[in-house]
């Protein structure tokens, strides 16, 4: 396959220069913020529990924890548009809401420290609960910043940094994790964790707050969204006025960003591109959740799991982010969503040929250079078209769409999982998996193709 490049692209020298940027680099201790409390709900999670004895269903089941990632949506606009009491006079909207999620992250995993999973299962779902609602709350306000703090060009070189800092954290809350548990217990390992998130405090604390952008064209939008709210929903009805102040707000907030995103791609094509947001990670996602699991029913050692796939697979996840990131100012995004989709396809029925294989650290190492070097590339890239979606004028509100679309179907069918490696085996549950992805290939493909013909007409029309 031949990718498409830019018609302005720069050399691979200037294009790497962008990871210089301070506000690249800050971006990069934010992601480790963002990733840290990621795998100690999921992964870290499910290995704890899994060595206490709770069933695969079960386990299955607390994927569901992760469905709060896929429903941010619905209080992204309060983080968009509420500021918060004193702490957004000091910091800013952004740096507030991300101090209030990382403050509750730390509070949810001491929680889930001093919890037994024998006997207090349910109250460690509460708490995973209260992490990944924080760790949501953080992640609308790390994006909308993200977004905001740099120009389009330099938004897949922030991707592959924010990328750098998630993965180290999940490392961290991972492999970490594992060792730490297996020296002093669980119950220091998550301590250990939550102490970390100073991590993220420290770095809201420096960060310069980025500044607002709203455009003129957003507020004649939000004129036309009232004026069609007024005449045909409220239609003659009068409301108190504190009523009147509310369905003000939820217009701006909620209505305005919708509808300036079908406005500007068209009813067809909007909908078209929500939907493969909604399916270009389903694979990888899926196929997650069992890998863990995987490692332990093949009989790897905590101290083996955490060293090829944390330490040696965090490398080969960052050289994939480095070179997605870079890529994208060098190439057509649609092309580089094309190349890896079909790839984290393929990587996925590598997992079904490990689990053939026992405990096989050489064959191990392989899935696992293949695996994350794609997925690195490939969620940079992501990233990176994701960004590109938004207005900035509502950016936390529409970025938290796409990224609650981007999970919410995997989530859901993840939930799953547990059940149909029990019922099928591992090697039917990962090749299922990788035809998960076909749908998410298919739009790729009817996008590039719909650009193409708009190209040549455009030209046509030009000459």
């Amino acid at each position: 396959m031949t990718l498409v490049a830019r018609s302005n692209q720069v050399s691979w020298s200037e294009a790497f220069k962008v990871y210089r940027k301070p506000r690249v680099i800050g971006m990069m201790f934010l992601g480790f913020a963002a990733g840290l409390p990621y795998m100690l709900v999921f992964s870290t999670l499910f290995t704890w529990l899994r060595e206490e004895g709770v069933s695969r269903t079960l386990i299955g089941f607390f994927s569901w924890v992760g469905i709060t990632f896929s429903i941010k949506f619905l209080w992204a606009p309060v983080v968009d548009r509420f500021s918060l009491p004193v702490i957004t006079a000091k910091l800013g909207k952004r740096r507030s809401w991300i101090l209030l999620g990382q403050l509750g992250i730390a509070c949810g995993l001491v929680l889930m420290a001093f919890l037994d999973p024998k006997t207090q299962l349910e109250w460690i779902a509460v708490s995973a609960l209260l992490v990944a609602f924080s760790s949501a709350t953080q992640d609308i306000a790390v994006d909308a910043y993200r977004i905001e703090a740099v120009s389009e060009e330099l938004q897949g070189a922030m991707s592959a940094s924010y990328l750098f800092g998630y993965r180290v954290a999940l490392l961290t809350s991972y492999t970490g994790a594992l060792f730490i548990a297996a020296a002093v217990g669980w119950m220091n390992a998550y301590l250990i964790m939550a102490a970390l998130m100073a991590v993220g405090i420290l770095t809201v604390l420096i960060i310069r707050e980025p500044e607002a952008r709203g455009t003129k064209a957003a507020m004649a939008l939000e004129e036309g969204v009232h004026r069609f709210f007024k005449r045909y929903v409220y239609r003659d009805i009068k409301f108190p006025a504190k009523v009147n102040d509310l369905l003000g707000w939820m217009e701006r907030a909620i209505a305005s960003p919708l509808a300036e995103f079908f406005s500007r791609h068209g009813l067809w094509l909007a909908l078209v591109t929500l939907f493969l947001v909604a399916m270009f990670r389903v694979s990888d996602i899926v196929m997650g959740n069992m890998a863990s699991l995987l490692y332990i029913d093949l009989g790897f050692s905590k101290q083996e799991i955490g060293s090829i796939t944390g330490a040696y697979g965090l490398v080969m996840t960052l050289l994939g982010a480095a070179f997605g990131g870079v890529a994208v100012v060098r190439y057509r995004i649609l092309a580089l969503m094309l190349v890896g989709a079909l790839l984290v396809a393929a990587t996925n029925l590598l997992f079904a040929y490990l689990s053939t294989r026992g405990a096989d650290l050489f064959v191990l190492t392989l899935v696992i250079s293949a695996d994350n070097f794609v997925g690195g590339f490939a969620v940079a890239v992501f990233i990176a078209y994701l960004s590109g979606l938004t207005n900035v004028a509502y950016t936390a509100t529409q970025y938290a769409l796409f990224s609650s679309l981007m999970t919410l179907p995997g989530k859901l069918i993840s939930g799953y999982s547990g059940r149909i490696v029990d019922a099928e085996g591992y090697v039917f549950f990962f090749v299922y998996a990788s035809l998960l992805g076909l749908p998410a290939i298919l739009l790729i493909v009817y996008l590039m193709l719909r650009e193409k013909n708009t190209a040549q007409k455009n030209a046509l029309s030009s000459s």
